[in-house]
């Protein structure tokens, strides 16, 4: 039986982005970092920037000021309890850039997901159960995570 793919987008439209909503929370997964430290926290966790060159400054700026206009990032003041920083660099290939997170040391003092990747198993149960499967480059290729209140704060 086969349908047509534009009343499969009609019917699952809360399931993908729109021009209003480019993003969309992936339903049920709030990640949580929970570290396995107590505060206050070691210097190597609160690390200055990396100085960009000018060509970066300017992506950077580009790319920071999408993510927060897409909801993905937000502003901070200084007064704002942040607990922990992480660098940013921008990677660049074939002359197009990307932002990336040093989490580094973030993860070393992270307290490891027991099953941080889903199980294969479990992941070819639940799809026995779908009708359609789709494969979509989403946002520049890159999984957005978001995670709980708290865990904001480390990130």
């Amino acid at each position: 039986m086969r349908h047509d793919p534009i009343d499969v987008f009609y019917t699952y439209k809360s399931e993908f982005s729109s021009d209003n909503e480019p993003l969309s929370k992936i339903k049920g997964n709030e990640f949580d970092i929970t570290l396995n430290i107590d505060r206050p926290y070691p210097p190597v966790l609160r690390r200055p920037a990396y100085p960009p060159s000018p060509r970066s400054r300017e992506a950077l700026e580009k790319h920071t000021q999408e993510l927060i206009q897409l909801g993905v990032l937000r502003k901070i003041g200084h007064n704002l309890e942040v607990e922990v920083t992480t660098p940013v660099i921008i990677s660049w290939h074939n002359d197009k850039s990307r932002m990336v997170g040093d989490f580094g040391a973030l993860n070393t003092y992270k307290v490891p997901d027991r099953y941080p990747i889903p199980r294969i198993q479990e992941t070819l149960t639940q799809l026995s159960k779908v009708k359609y499967i789709t494969s979509m480059d989403w946002l520049k290729g890159f999984h957005q995570n978001f995670f709980d209140t708290q865990s904001q704060k480390r990130t």
